[in-house]
């Protein structure tokens, strides 16, 4: 993912601080760092997993952000958001789904609609309110 440097950060710690400082809420940092290089995207499925509410929270802000001016590398990133719809966590699972309803591409469609009887209601709602919104309604 991100190339290794002597005497500099290796990617978990890279990783590590990002999460850390997201957790602290230097949202506008890691949002500029995001849009200065695109190596760092794959983080971002990693970020709607961790156990920290604020980090969760800021990866769906970084994605709202991103989506403005770098919409493409999000899209790209739209199976690894999928991924997460398989997740134990319902919490991620949800957050999952928001964030591909966020992203309004097609592709998604039928990742979302194979996931539309999560076991969890709260996610089948989400899954279904992500389709509405992929498909141009409210839900």
């Amino acid at each position: 993912m991100i190339k290794e440097q002597e005497g500099f950060m290796t990617s978990e710690e890279l990783k590590q601080m990002i999460f850390d400082h997201m957790d602290l809420g230097f949202l506008d940092n890691i949002i500029d760092m995001f849009r200065a290089d695109e190596k760092l995207t794959p983080l971002i499925a990693e970020m709607l997993q961790d156990e920290r509410m604020r980090v969760r929270l800021g990866a769906t802000a970084l994605i709202e952000e991103l989506a403005k001016t770098h919409p493409d590398r999000l899209t790209s990133q739209i199976p690894a958001f999928a991924e997460l719809l398989k997740f134990e966590n319902p919490t991620v699972r949800g957050d999952a789904a928001y964030v591909l309803g966020m992203l309004r591409d097609d592709s998604a469609l039928p990742l979302l609609e194979s996931r539309s009887e999560d076991e969890n209601e709260s996610v089948r709602e989400v899954i279904l309110e992500a389709i509405a919104e992929i498909r141009g309604k409210s839900a």
